[in-house]
C-alpha cells in the first residue's frame, strides 16, 4: 500500500490537474469567500410582469456580428447595394417578415419576440464583446481592440453573474460554456488552430469559483470538457481512492470559512469528474435521445451543442452560454468576404435548423414558459456592402431574438430607418437586453455586486423591455 499512498500524496500537493477538475469550478475561489456578496435591490423589478419566470437561461452569441440585414431585418425596398440577394419571407404572425433563408423559424414567429433597434456607437468587436456580455465597458478603452486573456479585474460574464446570485445544485454547475468565449489566432490572415480566451468571458471579480465550466471538445462525449478529464494513467478506480485518502486529510484541515468555500468546490468539481466517468451524468451527454431528434437539431457541432444546451437547462443548470463562431465557409458570422455565400449555404442554414429545434423542443417538453432563449451578436453588420462581397461592423443597429421564459412571442419591439443603419423608432442598448435576462431569471438589474476593491455595482446599466414581458 505504500507505493500507493505516496502516489495518492504525490497527486494531491504535486499535481495542478487534480486541483484543476471543475473548470469553472476552480479551486482557488475558496481565497475569496461569499463576504463579496451583493446588497438589496433597489427598485422593485418584481412589480414588472415576467419577474423570476424564467428558471434557465440559454444565450445563443453569434461571435463576430451577425448581419441584421440579412435575417431579421430586411429590407427590400433599399438600393442594391445595401438589401443585398436574399429577400424577406412571412411567418406565421401577421405582418412579421424575415429572411428567406430561415424558413422554419418563419414559422414559429409567434414563439419568439424580434427587438430591432439594438444600438451602440462602438464597431470593435473586443470591446463590444466585453460590453455585451457583462454590461459594462472595459475599464481601459486606449486597449478596447487588444485581444488580453481575461483577468480577475473583469466584470463578469452574465452567466457568473446569475451563478453566483442563483446557485446551482450541489451536483451541478451553474454557468456552462459551449465553448469557452475565444477567437482564433490569426498570423497574416492565415488562422490557426490556437484559440484565445476573450475577456468578458468568465467571473472576473467575482471569483474564479463562478467561472464557467468549459465544453470545448465534441459536445455529449466524456472528453467534451477538459476540466472533467482524468489525469492521464489515472483510472476510475484510482480515482475513487484517490477521493478516500483525500477525505482522510481533510479531518485535520481547518474549519473556517475559506477552508469551507474551498471544500464545497472542490467537492463538486470531484463529484462531477466522477459522475462523467460512471456515466452518471446523463446532463453532458446525448446517448439517450433519439436519432430523430437529433437529426432534427441537426448531427453537425453546433446542433449538438443546441441539444447539449436544452439537456443542461433541463436538469438546472441556471445559464448555458453558447459562443458561436468556428466555422468553414466564414470566420464564423465576421462576414468581411463571402458573406452571402456563406450564409446561404452555411451558417443561415444552420441556425434555422437548430434554433428552431431547440425551441420546439423546449415547448413540447413544457420547459419553454421557464427557459429563457437569447440569440445575439455583438453588433450587426453595414448596411452598405463592401467591395468583397461582404458587410463590415456596424454597432449602431443591430437585432437580437428572445423566446420563452416570460418572454411575449408573436412581436417586435422598435424598428430601423430605410437603410437599417439606425434606429427609426424605440432604440434599446445591448444592456436593456441583459436587464431583460436578469429580470426573468428573478435578479432586479439594480442589485449589487462588490468587485476586488470593495466598490459595489449594479448587475448591469440597462433598463428591462417591459414590452417584451
Amino acid at each position: 500500500m505504500m507505493p500507493l499512498f505516496d502516489s495518492q500524496v504525490d497527486a494531491l500537493y504535486r499535481r495542478r490537474d487534480f486541483l484543476r477538475m471543475g473548470g469553472g469550478l476552480a479551486v482557488s475561489s475558496w481565497l475569496l469567500p461569499d463576504r463579496r456578496t451583493a446588497g438589496a435591490a433597489s427598485e422593485p423589478s418584481s412589480s414588472v410582469r415576467g419577474f423570476g419566470q424564467a428558471r434557465s437561461c440559454i444565450l445563443v452569441y453569434l461571435l463576430g456580428g451577425p448581419p441584421h440585414l440579412d435575417m431579421w431585418d430586411l429590407k427590400p425596398r433599399a438600393p442594391t447595394e445595401i438589401r443585398g440577394p436574399f429577400r424577406p419571407i412571412s411567418t406565421n404572425v401577421s405582418g412579421i417578415h424575415i429572411g428567406e433563408h430561415l424558413p422554419r423559424l418563419a414559422g414559429i414567429a409567434d414563439k419568439y419576440a424580434i427587438a430591432r433597434a439594438v444600438s451602440h456607437p462602438n464597431n470593435n468587436h473586443t470591446p463590444m464583446i466585453y460590453y455585451t456580455l457583462t454590461g459594462f465597458p472595459t475599464r481601459q478603452p486606449d486597449r478596447d481592440n487588444d485581444v488580453r486573456p481575461p483577468q480577475r479585474s473583469d466584470f463578469p460574464h452574465l452567466g457568473a453573474v446569475v451563478s453566483h446570485f442563483k446557485p446551482a445544485r450541489a451536483s451541478l454547475p451553474g454557468y456552462v460554456a459551449v465553448p469557452e468565449l475565444a477567437i482564433r489566432s490569426s498570423t497574416q490572415g492565415e488562422y490557426k488552430r490556437a484559440r484565445l480566451p476573450l475577456r468578458g468571458g468568465r467571473a472576473g471579480f467575482l471569483g474564479a469559483r463562478y467561472d464557467p465550466l468549459v465544453v470545448n471538445g465534441p459536445p455529449g462525449t466524456p472528453e467534451a470538457a477538459p476540466a472533467l478529464s482524468l489525469p492521464q494513467g489515472v483510472s476510475a478506480e484510482r480515482f475513487e481512492q484517490r477521493k478516500a485518502l483525500l477525505s482522510l486529510l481533510d479531518r485535520g484541515l481547518p474549519t473556517g470559512d475559506s477552508a469551507r468555500v474551498f471544500r464545497d468546490v472542490r467537492q463538486r468539481a470531484i463529484s462531477l469528474t466522477g459522475a462523467v466517468h460512471r456515466g452518471d451524468a446523463p446532463a453532458f451527454s446525448l446517448d439517450s435521445e433519439p436519432p430523430r431528434l437529433r437529426q432534427r437539431y441537426g448531427t453537425h457541432r453546433f446542433g449538438r451543442t443546441m441539444l447539449l444546451a436544452r439537456r443542461l437547462a433541463e436538469a438546472g443548470v441556471a445559464v448555458t452560454a453558447i459562443h458561436f463562431n468556428a466555422m468553414t465557409v466564414c470566420d464564423g458570422w465576421d462576414l468581411h468576404s463571402k458573406c452571402f455565400e456563406g450564409l446561404r449555404t452555411e451558417l443561415l442554414p444552420m441556425l434555422d435548423q437548430s434554433l428552431s429545434a431547440l425551441i420546439e423542443d423546449l415547448q413540447e417538453r413544457g420547459l419553454l414558459s421557464q427557459t429563457l432563449v437569447v440569440c445575439m451578436g455583438e453588433f450587426g453588420r453595414t448596411p452598405k456592402i463592401n467591395k468583397n462581397a461582404g458587410r463590415d461592423h456596424w454597432g449602431e443597429c443591430s437585432s437580437v431574438v428572445l423566446a420563452g421564459g416570460g418572454i411575449r412571442g408573436g412581436q417586435v419591439h422598435g424598428s430601423s430607418d430605410r437603410t437599417g443603419a439606425f434606429p427609426a423608432s424605440d432604440p434599446v442598448d445591448p444592456v436593456d437586453i441583459q436587464a431583460t435576462i436578469y429580470h426573468a431569471l428573478g435578479l432586479s438589474p439594480r442589485q449589487r455586486m462588490v468587485d476586488l476593491a470593495g466598490r459595489q455595482w449594479p448587475l448591469t446599466t440597462g433598463k428591462v423591455i417591459r414590452q417584451f414581458l
